[in-house]
């Protein structure tokens, strides 16, 4: 099977429709993302089975939590080499999209993906959440902030929260460790006027590792104390 064949297996496998623009969309993301990786550190997977389930199929389980089509607008915290939110983007193009990394090499190859896809609506942004979470542009502004980034959910949630306006979903995609920190995040949810609604224990298809989606709803609009400044999270975290 080719590419587009193998992607289109993964997709119905996970209950999920993919038209023949997204799939091309998501082909000409792979040869962009495994080029770019040679000369700079993107992602340690690159096989097209791994990349297709790992990646792609991977970053839109946010479905299984969330109803995307009522969905206006996303921030993708740590979004890395744009995961999970390119391939929301590609699915949802209908998004506002801002994908956030703390890297600006990073930021220049999903200003570059974003262009050669033909992305409308979609904004990648150098900066850090606890500075930009302080913005009023960016703070309690958008509808979902989802997060693959590897972090305590704690230190996740004080960094994405605020991003959300009130009655806003945090997705946080964990590996299963994830269930552990659930246990540990009392203190952070209240301090954060926010609530865990749903967690969702799944393995994708093909995989034997299980995967955790963390639905966090917020309730109340953010203190002003948070995010805390740039490092304070992730040492201390709530």
């Amino acid at each position: 099977m080719n590419f587009s064949e193998k992607l289109k297996k993964a997709s119905v496998d996970a209950s999920i429709s993919l038209n023949e623009k997204q799939l091309e969309q998501f082909e000409k993301f792979y040869h962009l993302l495994i080029e770019k990786n040679k000369v700079m550190n993107l992602t340690s997977i690159t096989e097209e089975d791994e990349v297709i389930e790992k990646h792609f199929i991977d970053s839109l389980t946010c479905r299984r939590v969330m109803d995307m089509d009522s969905v206006k607008s996303l921030i993708d915290i740590g979004t890395g080499a744009g995961f999970p939110g390119i391939p929301l983007k590609i699915v949802y193009p209908e998004i506002s999209v801002v994908l956030l990394d703390s890297l600006n090499k990073r930021v220049k190859f999903l200003q570059e993906v974003i262009r050669d896809l033909g992305l409308t609506g979609v904004e990648a942004v150098h900066g850090r959440a606890e500075d930009l979470a302080r913005k009023p542009e960016y703070r309690g502004q958008f509808d979902l902030a989802v997060s693959r980034a590897v972090a305590n959910l704690s230190t996740l949630s004080e960094y994405c929260i605020p991003f959300v306006r009130v009655n806003g979903f945090f997705v946080s995609y964990k590996a299963g460790k994830g269930l552990e920190e659930i246990e540990s995040s009392d203190s952070c949810m209240r301090a954060l006027g926010s609530k865990i609604m749903q967690v969702d224990e799944f393995q994708l298809p093909g995989e034997d590792s299980l995967r955790v989606l963390i639905k966090i709803k917020k309730c109340k609009g953010t203190p002003k104390a948070y995010p805390r400044k740039a490092g304070v999270p992730s040492k201390n975290p709530l």
